[in-house]
């Protein structure tokens, strides 16, 4: 098995002869993809622990700098724009996206009301004020804004609509376009040093959400999130050849309620340290070179081993 190797734009322009490689990627995403110094060092990425049989290179556009915030982002990434579709664009045998999370992130924290006071309309938040609240028979979905979701859904359904028109009017028409879901994260006080985040945390805390029910509310979200993908994937008229890898299948440590830092396979709330991301990438990495090799997918019993930066048990499970 041999690392994915990674290369960014400019590294492409000095060494664009990619024929040594067996699988050509581009990649694009947020933080979870991103190779700025500060990140893998902290965070890791799950680019570098992807492994394939065979030979395989992706550039990736998230580059050493910033990653993406929200999936809108792309369409202001030039190094992206040219080489998925530009008049010298290669053709890739995939594109690797990690998007969506940050939007989900994003949604979930804005406010009940506004710093005016205003009122925020319930299809424009994911999370009900308390006097909103269904019956506690509900469970946590008593909490959950289903206005807002199908408004946040609509979103990222034309987003993953306009990615794939990028794919398809460029030399890599209908090839296939690779998405992850999420590992469901742990709201907590755990934030990064340059004073981001923490993101969940304060949402929860603003909406009076009782901490017994933090958790089930993030595996809420996040298994929202991962059926919308894979409702989209299941079209094929309108998503043509999307691929989704359902990452909340992998076993990921959980961080405990209420730790402020490194905690079960987590960095901080949101970031896996890398331990979870080679669990995670190391599932993915069957699924994409199976889809690229045009084998079917198979569940394999559980592997153990070590990534370049960590280890544990993976159990790779069929997406």
């Amino acid at each position: 098995m041999e690392h994915l190797q990674c290369l960014t734009p400019d590294e492409l322009k000095r060494r664009p002869d990619l024929s040594a490689y067996r699988w050509r990627l581009l990649a694009h995403g947020d933080s979870w993809f991103s190779f700025s110094a500060a990140k893998v060092d902290a965070h890791a990425n799950l680019l570098e622990e992807l492994v394939f049989n065979q030979p395989t290179v992706a550039v990736s556009c998230a580059g050493h700098h910033n990653a993406l915030r929200h999936m809108v982002d792309l369409e202001g990434s030039p190094d992206f724009l040219r080489l998925i579709n530009g008049a010298d664009a290669p053709t890739w045998d995939g594109i690797l996206l990690s998007v969506g999370g940050n939007d989900l992130v994003a949604a979930a924290m804005v406010p009940g009301t506004q710093a005016n006071g205003t009122p925020v309309p319930a299809h424009l938040r994911l999370l009900r004020k308390q006097t909103e609240w269904g019956a506690p028979s509900a469970g946590v979905s008593r909490y959950f804004s289903e206005d807002g979701w199908a408004t946040f859904s609509e979103y990222v359904r034309a987003n993953l609509k306009h990615l794939l028109s990028l794919r398809d009017t460029g030399p890599s028409h209908g090839k296939p376009l690779f998405i992850h879901c999420y590992a469901v994260p742990t709201p907590r006080p755990a934030g990064v040093e340059s004073a981001s985040g923490p993101w969940l945390y304060p949402a929860m805390k603003a909406y009076a959400i009782p901490q017994a029910d933090w958790a089930a509310m993030s595996r809420l979200m996040l298994s929202k999130l991962s059926a919308l993908f894979k409702a989209c994937a299941a079209d094929k008229e309108q998503y043509p050849n999307l691929q989704v890898f359902d990452s909340t299948q992998v076993p990921i440590a959980p961080a405990a309620l209420g730790s402020s830092g490194i905690s079960g396979d987590w960095h901080n709330e949101i970031h896996l340290n890398h331990s979870g991301c080679f669990k995670i990438a190391r599932a993915w990495s069957v699924h994409l070179e199976a889809v690229l090799s045009g084998k079917p997918l198979v569940t394999a019993p559980p592997t153990t081993g070590r990534g370049r930066r960590g280890g544990g048990n993976v159990v790779i499970a069929n997406p």
